[in-house]
């Protein structure tokens, strides 16, 4: 077995637990919207917003919290 199998679990609050989701979701939102507002600077905008999710996931893949 690996050390890691009796490793005791790390309580978290929930604020702890559901900040990064919560800022994906308005980062998600606010992309949505400025994808509506208009052309040309808003799209640009919304696409960078849009794509935050997708680093973070691989970031989180390569750690190993999945």
């Amino acid at each position: 077995m690996t050390s890691g199998a009796f490793r005791k679990p790390v309580r978290q609050t929930a604020a702890q637990i559901f900040t990064i989701p919560a800022i994906l979701a308005v980062l998600g939102g606010a992309g949505l919207v400025f994808a509506l507002v208009g052309d040309g600077f808003w799209d640009g905008l919304s696409w960078i917003t849009l794509s935050v999710p997708i680093p973070i996931f691989i970031i989180s893949l390569l750690r190993g919290r999945l």
